[in-house]
């Protein structure tokens, strides 16, 4: 075998090594995006909601480039996006000409980091509407639409108790925006007289019932708490983080101006 042939050899055997690979990696993205799919029965009313929701668009903080500085010497990254905005703004400036010097400004203790490890949706997640039609004496076929009935709010909470709860939502709505792609919010709205133009047939002697479903995300993770501070020696300073814990967490998200519609003949 010549020098060339071992090279292309050499570079076919390490393409079908990495090929498996690829190929899990490809069909496990695909598979995440099609978890969050919206099916057929679940229909989008952002148009026809009565309500007009206030999408929860969170601000994306951006570490300074001196936070960036502070945060590279810690192990445990801070997401946190009113930690970071306090970070940017701090005005600590230890002078060059204090030499020996040091002490440690306290922060407060922050939730810093919320890791994701489950995301699903359910998409009949709170029941907000039915409508009926009896045709049982009728003379023809019926059909029902969907109709609401009366105002209803949808709340999304966190499932157990835990502190620093707005920081800690708000990392974990971020987190789930990112990876379903779906309009979140831990607070969705239909309003009365909401309507949507999908039908059902009820035939003669039948009744036919039309439920209405608000669905939502279920996120599971763990966040990381921990006491800040800004350490300063000399004329050079950078974070120090204590007392760290971790601590489960679940929350109920659910999705704005979309409804999953389950029909019933009996």
């Amino acid at each position: 075998m010549n020098k060339y042939n071992r090279i292309w050899f050499s570079l076919l055997v390490i393409v079908c090594l990495l090929a498996p690979h690829t190929t899990t990696v490809a069909k496990e993205k695909k598979q995440e995006k099609d978890q969050f799919a919206v099916p057929n029965h679940v229909l989008t009313i952002s148009k026809e909601n009565t309500f007009q929701n206030t999408p929860e668009d969170l601000e994306k903080v951006e570490p300074s480039k001196l936070t960036k500085e502070l945060q590279k010497d810690i192990d445990i990254p801070i997401d946190n996006p009113n930690l970071i905005k306090i970070l940017n703004e701090t005005s600590i400036k230890p002078s060059p000409i204090a030499i020996g010097y040091r002490g440690m400004v306290y922060i407060g203790r922050w939730a810093l980091h919320y890791e994701s490890e489950e995301t699903a949706v359910n998409w009949e997640y709170q029941e907000v509407n039915q409508n009926e039609l009896n045709n049982l004496g009728g003379e023809r076929g019926e059909t029902i639409s969907y109709n609401q009935e009366a105002e209803r709010e949808v709340k999304g909470a966190l499932t157990n108790q835990i502190s620093n709860v707005e920081d800690v939502k708000n990392m974990m709505l971020q987190i789930s925006k990112e990876k379903t792609k779906l309009p979140l919010s831990f607070q969705a709205t239909i309003g009365k007289d909401t309507k949507k133009g999908n039908s059902y047939d009820v035939p003669i002697k039948k009744q036919g019932s039309l439920t209405a479903f608000s669905p939502a995300v279920n996120e599971k993770g763990s966040v990381t708490f921990g006491e800040v501070y800004i350490q300063l020696k000399g004329s050079k300073k950078s974070i120090v983080i204590k007392n760290i814990t971790n601590q489960g967490v679940g929350a109920w998200i659910p999705i704005q101006d979309h409804l999953s519609f389950s029909f019933e003949l009996k």
